[in-house]
């Protein structure tokens, strides 16, 4: 049987050994710890991490986040990692992300498997070498420009940070949706996180990244407003923004999009993405359980 641990300061070295070894399903860990660490003081990013050891090696790591989600890269243990980390974190679940798999498993683990849900997919994960990337004519000729967004365009931009949950993660559009996505481009802001494709003056479309290494990002949160939809626009967002990744010597980017959103997959493979045979799992518990 394993040992498990609390995960402390001084463990990166080993977490980041295990993980780098499932890079692709564990963007949200690595890219939390680095950002915020490995004590759980409830801050943005911080989390309560449980590792499972076999001969001082770490094996399976589930963690419990701030934002109440369970995130997990435990291919043994899963069971004993899961449970740790819910006891320990006192926490309770929004969600659930991390390999497809696993996802599925820790809901009966945890007994959740009949909870009514928001989102709840196996969805596909795509990558690309930065070094292949397609640049989209509009943006090559400048007749669109993807920039990091002004001050005064962060009203806007948490108006379509809430529109997109409620159209992508079926979340309801309530002032709690409001306050938290404000405070997700506040964030995203601050770390340079995100880029706006503006057509002349016009913001048209938006890109994140929801997680951010050295060597690698991962995308998330694109949206275009429906009224301009079919122009290129997202195509044009995402590029941009990987061409500024790729300025900073990032060599890869990857993403994951549901089974049923062609419109999505076809603007990821217009720029060179192709997708893995790796599934990543997400599942959103709706707000009004306990």
């Amino acid at each position: 049987m394993p040992i498990l641990r609390t995960l402390q300061p001084g463990d990166e070295v080993s977490l980041e050994t295990f993980l780098l070894q499932h890079t692709s399903t564990s963007m949200f860990l690595r890219s939390n710890w680095r950002a915020a660490g490995l004590l759980d003081q409830g801050a943005r990013f911080q989390g309560t991490y449980i590792a499972a050891y076999i001969d001082e090696t770490i094996v399976a790591v589930a963690a419990h986040f701030w934002n109440e989600m369970i995130v997990v890269q435990a291919p043994v243990y899963l069971p004993e990692v899961v449970q740790a980390v819910v006891a320990q974190s006192g926490r309770a679940i929004s969600g659930i992300s991390g390999p497809a798999a696993q996802v599925e498993a820790t809901k009966s683990i945890l007994g959740l498997s009949k909870r009514p849900t928001q989102l709840d997919e196996a969805e596909i994960l795509f990558s690309l070498a930065l070094r292949d990337l397609q640049i989209p004519q509009a943006l090559a000729s400048a007749e669109v420009q993807c920039r990091l967004p002004y001050l005064d365009e962060l009203e806007l931009l948490t108006e379509w940070c809430a529109a997109f949950s409620v159209e992508t993660l079926g979340q309801r559009d309530t002032p709690s949706l409001t306050t938290a996505s404000r405070s997700i481009i506040e964030a995203r802001q601050a770390t340079a996180m995100h880029w706006i494709l503006v057509a002349g003056d016009t913001p048209v479309s938006y890109s994140a990244f929801n997680a951010s290494l050295p060597d690698i990002v991962q995308i998330g949160g694109v949206w275009t407003p429906p009224g301009v939809r079919g122009k290129g626009y997202a195509k044009s967002v995402v590029a941009g923004s990987l061409l500024n990744a790729r300025s900073l010597l990032v060599k890869r980017a990857i993403l994951f999009t549901g089974n049923n959103n062609q419109a999505a997959q076809a603007v990821y493979r217009g720029i060179g993405f192709l997708p893995t045979s790796e599934k990543y799992g997400l599942v959103l518990f709706e707000e009004t359980q306990a």
